[in-house]
């Protein structure tokens, strides 16, 4: 008991030297992140909503970065969270457009120099998204998409549309990413010299806003109101409850959708095409 104590001290010291190291931490940058004016289109002559249904079915590949601040450690920590996929749009049998997202990789970017997070592509991929309905409109001659947020867990079975469980020992904690600690697991780095594992489970609660534009592409931004609860540590000092909250600006949270090949469906076909189709990714420093 006392080596453990001993080296948790080591280990507290460490992250207080490093964290110094890190003193004035990188701010947001300028919002916002890109300028979609490319993709923008004419006013539409399509006044038909049904034509526009059907002109959305198909296959797309998905990018979006969501903005974060977690007030709970001793400066700011910032974060982006840059998602990959693919998002497919089809009509039902009573003629409504329903929105389907599968996702193959998240990469985290952090404005502390020494540290990085890391959520694997197994993790990842355990998110299941539910198909839902998406809200066509026409607004100032341009066709807008609404996909309503949809509940959904990760790391934990139970119902999605009642807050995330909060007890780490709920007898409905999984283990999506097969890794054999309960929940999923990010990986954390602290100035190469500490390596951990924090287990959390999430409530996702997303909801995309989007327009259409001439050449096919959607873009838009993305709200976030998902839940987190940290169950568990590698080490001690990691234990403890992140309070993550959204950037209020649109312009940092965008999402883009490119039609595809129905071809193109696995992680590696789609990072082969990743530069050609998207924007390079956000960061506070250079790399």
């Amino acid at each position: 008991m006392i080596g453990r104590r001993y080296l948790n001290y080591i280990l507290l010291f460490s992250i207080i030297v490093i964290f110094n190291a890190c003193a004035g931490p990188i701010p947001w940058p300028a919002s916002p992140l890109y300028d979609f004016s490319k993709y923008e289109n004419e006013h539409t002559s399509v006044s038909n909503v049904d034509s526009i249904k059907k002109q959305l079915v198909g296959h797309y590949a998905h990018y979006d970065v969501v903005a974060y601040e977690d007030s709970t450690t001793r400066t700011p920590m910032l974060t982006f969270v840059i998602s990959y996929g693919f998002t497919n749009f089809y009509i039902d049998s009573v003629g409504d457009l329903i929105q389907s997202d599968r996702f193959v990789r998240a990469s985290h970017k952090i404005n502390q120099k020494l540290i990085s997070s890391e959520f694997s592509d197994e993790a990842v991929q355990a998110i299941k998204p539910r198909n839902h309905k998406v809200e066509v409109s026409l607004k100032e001659d341009r066709w807008h998409l609404y996909r309503a947020p949809t509940p959904s867990l990760l790391g934990i079975t139970g119902d999605p549309l009642k807050p995330l469980s909060k007890d780490r020992n709920d007898p409905n904690l999984t283990d999506p990413d097969g890794d054999g600690k309960p929940g999923v697991t990010v990986k954390i780095n602290i100035g190469g010299i500490i390596n951990g594992e924090i287990y959390i489970t999430r409530r996702e609660i997303f909801t995309n806003y989007l327009r259409l534009n001439n050449d096919g592409t959607l873009n838009g931004f993305v709200k976030d109101d998902s839940e987190q609860f940290v169950v568990g540590a590698s080490l001690g000092i990691l234990d403890q409850a992140s309070n993550n909250f959204q950037h209020p600006s649109k312009g940092m949270n965008p999402i883009l959708l490119v039609p595809i090949s129905d071809e193109i469906d696995t992680l590696e076909e789609l990072m082969d095409i990743r530069d050609d189709i998207f924007p390079k990714e956000p960061d506070f420093f250079e790399r």
